[in-house]
């Protein structure tokens, strides 16, 4: 149906626990910022919210194009918020690609709001329509809003002197004023975003402002729902939030471990996507000691950290899986010379460049096997966008106590993903106890060892009368000097190895959600949690005796692994690859007989999708 004009009426209020909204457009649309600032005002009004942005891998992709689609998924609710949803309660399509590409998850009967003014004949051929949707009745089955938007949008900023192309810009501020309107938002925190964003710039502030408040006032005035929506505040720990993505909580993370052990934090990275904006977070906060260094490539970017943490810094390189394959040889030196060192690797679609936007879950394997030698390293994953800051906080924790390089795997998903995060001190986090010695002592050898962790002590150049010598060929076992005996050379392999595994030892133990036994057991890894957990929510409310095992360290195991699988008749392991981890647990477990279900897609799981797949498991029995 088609809402064009309503009479005037009584509206009613209709209470939702929850509700998923997606802006969609061109890239340069500005549905990004239209998205955030619908999550940061719902967030400040008490939701919780959960995001997916969506990104052409292009960079100027074709405006109009089907590849060239920018979306921006939020999902609010007075209720726990674990994913971004699934299907959609309202789509904002600004263009005719826009509508294509994503009509398919908007539940039937539910609104589109549409751009007319975009469905132009030279748009719908780009978005290789045959017909005009709003006219061929191909929208029959959802409720309509066709908006002049652009056109509205000039008529509000007549007067005010902007060009054509900053006017037609501001049609994004008209569809987040209706939707506001819709959802009873408030438009004072977007308001003053406006001031603070166009400081110098007062003119576009003015005509932002504008045309929200435009958008606002034509949903009202027209009173194009027929009712009015009302999402109340969610029940949530006390504290102090604020809303980040997987990579500021990284950054972050890195920037409380620093502090934590009383080390300067450096970084050394090549950008790349998705994880360069860990890159741009740290570089604000040189007040921190931060040093932040752009290398002209990814070897360098891991060399330089290596450096860094040889002279005594907490040092980390960020990158994603092609720029990881490239640090190989790097990350085998800093395991010979048992530096710590992080690698963060923000996991995309491959191979190759692959689909360098969309989220994967693809380099498993690599952080585990990818190097020359016997080169075994600690690997760790999150799985939240908040926790990012806990597992970052945690890869440094481990790499500075173990003397060993870690790799935290994060993924596209959480690393764009946004979500409350409740701000923590310093004060109530992990100490970190770091190997740094310096004084001399006439028994001092570079490769001394604590006898529980097998790390090695950490002498800063400098010290007086801890010189020593550091490099990638094969070290004595007491002096570190170059050692060519084949013995040593066995023995060193080993001891790195058992390093590893007496990881074991400081991490916690393994403990599944929901149900510690029973007839089916859900394992995954890294950002796929939201969706696993929403699922086996579902079915174990249900009675199913269901649990949710989600695996964060990887290489070693938590200790207690074995025994949790054994406590399930069923086990399937899920991820979105084509079975990296399910690889992992049978060469540790070989007799257990695993399931596995995959997605590689470059999307997240569905929680619809899960819970038809593990119902059809249990209800086989």
């Amino acid at each position: 149906m088609t809402v064009n004009k309503m009479e005037p009426s009584t509206r009613e209020v209709e209470s939702l626990s929850a509700v998923v909204i997606r802006f969609v457009g061109d890239s340069g649309d500005g549905m990004q910022l239209t998205g955030t600032q619908f999550t940061d005002t719902s967030a400040m009004f008490g939701n919780d919210v959960a995001t997916f942005p969506n990104y052409p891998a292009e960079i100027r992709a074709p405006q109009g194009s089907l590849y060239g689609v920018s979306g921006f998924q939020v999902h609010i609710g007075s209720i726990e918020i674990s994913t971004p949803g699934d299907d959609l309660d309202l789509l904002v399509a600004m263009n005719p690609a826009g509508l294509k590409t994503n009509l398919h998850a908007l539940k039937a009967g539910h609104t589109i709001i549409v751009d007319t003014d975009s469905f132009s004949k030279k748009n719908l051929q780009k978005a290789e329509y045959e017909s005009n949707p709003l006219e061929d009745g191909t929208l029959e089955n959802y409720r309509v809003i066709e908006v002049s938007m652009t056109s509205l949008t000039r008529e509000a900023l007549k007067d005010l002197g902007l060009d054509n192309k900053s006017i037609t810009r501001s049609k994004n501020m008209f569809a987040l004023g209706m939707v506001y309107w819709m959802y009873d938002r408030d438009m004072n925190h977007t308001l003053r975003f406006f001031e603070q964003k166009f400081k110098y710039k007062p003119l576009l502030a003015e005509a932002n402002a504008k045309v929200l408040k435009a958008g606002f006032y034509y949903a009202e005035t027209l009173e194009l729902i027929p009712n009015a929506y009302q999402i109340l505040p969610s029940e949530m720990r006390k504290g102090t939030y604020r809303i980040v993505n997987g990579n500021t909580a990284t950054a972050w993370g890195f920037l409380a471990a620093a502090e934590k052990a009383g080390l300067e934090l450096f970084l050394g990275s090549y950008p790349i996507t998705p994880a360069t904006d860990i890159l741009h977070e740290l570089v604000k906060h040189k007040n921190f000691g931060v040093k932040a260094f752009q290398a002209e490539d990814e070897i360098a970017g891991v060399t330089s950290a290596i450096g860094a943490s040889f002279a005594g810094d907490l040092a980390i390189t960020t990158t994603s899986g092609p720029g990881l394959a490239l640090k190989g040889e790097a990350i085998g030196l800093a395991l010979m010379t048992e530096l710590p060192l992080v690698i963060v690797n923000v996991q995309r679609g491959g191979p190759s460049t692959g689909l360098p936007t969309k989220t994967e879950q693809s380099d498993l394997l690599q952080a585990m096997y990818g190097r020359n030698g016997e080169s075994p390293v600690i690997v760790i994953a999150a799985s939240t966008p908040s926790n990012c800051f806990d597992y970052a906080y945690e890869a440094a924790r481990l790499s500075l106590e173990h003397m060993t390089p870690v790799i935290l795997l994060t993924d596209g998903y959480i690393a764009n993903g946004s979500e409350p995060w409740r701000i923590k001190s310093v004060n109530d986090m992990a100490d970190i106890n770091t190997r740094v010695i310096n004084e001399r002592s006439d028994s001092w050898h570079p490769y001394d060892r604590d006898s529980q962790t097998l790390a090695r002590n950490w002498a800063v150049p400098g010290t007086p009368g801890l010189e020593h010598r550091v490099g990638g060929l094969e070290k004595d076992q007491v002096t570190g000097n170059v050692s060519y005996v084949p013995e040593n050379h066995e023995y060193m392999t080993h001891v790195r190895a058992e390093k590893v595994k007496r990881v074991q030892n400081n991490i916690p133990e393994l403990e599944p959600e929901y149900n510690k036994e029973g007839d089916l057991l859900i394992v995954g890894w890294g950002g796929t949690y939201g969706s696993l957990h929403s699922a086996v929510r579902k079915l174990a409310s249900q009675g199913y005796k269901i649990g949710h095992a989600h695996v964060n360290y990887i290489n070693p195991l938590p200790r207690n692994t074995e025994e949790v699988l054994g406590n399930f008749k069923k086990v399937i392991v899920c991820e979105l690859n084509k079975g990296q981890l399910v690889s992992v647990l049978r060469s540790n477990f070989s007799d257990k007989d695993l399931l596995q279900y995959n997605k590689v897609m470059g999307l997240p799981f569905s929680v619809t999708d899960l819970v038809k797949k593990f119902k059809n498991i249990l209800d086989q029995d």
